[in-house]
């Protein structure tokens, strides 16, 4: 049996300052790891890492967070992928798919916030 319990946090000053810096961090690293997934071909998610994982932790992201924005940009692209051979962006050359396979994914820097 499972027992669900709703908390609320009550950070002090500094804590809510880093709690609402930290969605920040994530996509700013999310967007650099699009860039390099854009400019090297979208690689697997192993390609991806080897590329990108030494850099995201030098920038101060933990282990469990640097492998989450690797495995979200990946899914992001794959995404991005499916929708372009279902025909969801449009047929081959049309305006809102050359726009959206022009340019690296971007993660927005509030997204994660409410």
């Amino acid at each position: 049996m499972k027992i669900v319990v709703q908390v609320e946090l009550m950070p002090d000053a500094g804590q809510a300052l880093a709690l609402e810096r930290t969605p920040h961090a994530v996509n700013d690293a999310a967007n650099w790891v699009s860039a390099v997934a854009f400019d090297h071909g979208v690689p697997h998610v192993y390609e991806l890492r080897k590329h990108t994982y030494a850099e995201l932790k030098s920038r101060g992201l933990g282990a469990q967070a640097a492998q989450h924005v690797i495995k979200k940009v990946r899914d992001a692209y794959t995404t991005l992928k499916a929708n372009t051979r279902a025909g969801n962006l449009g047929k081959p050359g049309s305006r809102r798919r050359v726009k959206a396979e022009a340019k690296p994914i971007v993660f927005r820097g509030r997204a994660a916030l409410r």
